[in-house]
């Protein structure tokens, strides 16, 4: 039976592969999709990452994971936007943003950042594999496992708290739904709790997606015939995830 440690190593360097391929996807500008694949991948990076911060060079292997998503976030955002504005029919706002795209695919994929993360995936399974050569890393599945029980026990106590906040807790329901991901074997969530997570989640997405559109709004006067329906959206979202969230508490 696979360890943990060989698990880990065989997820991070089918990681690696995706990565170069998203890449390559971005180089020839082949899909519209090779961005947001390339931000899925990085997450599950660094909810594998986020476990093992206690060993040397983990750290810096989470910088660089960090640095890529900081680079593509609001990339991503003005994708997502250009085909919101689509669907609405504001066609002429969405192609301008459609057009600020040229040639940023090419520009991600030799970016620094990129480059940097590369190079810090491909050496780490050479270097976890010495670590525990030289048995410097002990008691991985017990770790991991602890690190993901306290990121439940953090959005279960955020949960309680008649005071949440939406931004924080979206981002805790993350780290759990992904951290599970990462590592599936450790998972003992049943189908209700994970089903409630996944509401959660994306009812938060939708109230974020307004609340974050408001903001440009703020600076983008193109948007403005947006604001009215955003605000409406706003609201509903607000209602749709305190009935998700309330459910998800519940459940847990």
């Amino acid at each position: 039976m696979a360890s943990t440690l060989d698990r880990l190593i065989g997820r991070l360097l089918e990681l690696e592969v995706r990565l170069l391929a998203c890449r390559e996807r971005l180089s020839a500008n082949t899909d519209p999709e090779a961005l947001h694949d390339l931000r899925i991948a990085v997450r599950r990076l660094r909810s594998l990452l986020r476990p093992l911060r206690r060993w040397p060079g983990i750290e810096r292997m989470e910088a660089a994971a960090k640095a890529v998503g900081a680079l593509t976030t609001p990339l991503r955002d003005r994708e997502v936007l250009a085909a919101h504005l689509l669907c609405l029919g504001h066609a002429a706002a969405a192609e301008r943003r459609i057009r600020q795209m040229d040639g940023v695919y090419a520009r991600v994929a030799v970016a620094a950042e990129l480059d940097e993360l590369l190079r810090l995936l491909s050496a780490l399974p050479g270097f976890l594999r010495a670590a525990r050569r030289n048995d410097v890393i002990q008691g991985l599945r017990r770790h991991v496992h602890k690190r993901l029980h306290k990121q439940w026990r953090q959005l279960h106590d955020a949960l309680r708290d008649p005071a949440h906040d939406r931004h924080r807790l979206r981002l805790l329901i993350k780290r759990v739904r992904y951290g599970a991901d990462a590592y599936p074997e450790l998972d003992r969530s049943p189908a209700s709790v994970t089903h409630a997570l996944k509401k959660a989640q994306d009812a938060l997405g939708g109230w974020h997606d307004n609340w974050q559109w408001l903001l440009q709004a703020e600076q983008q006067p193109d948007l403005a015939p947006c604001v009215p329906g955003w605000k409406a959206g706003l609201q509903r979202t607000e209602v749709k995830s305190d009935k998700a969230l309330d459910a998800l508490l519940k459940a847990v």
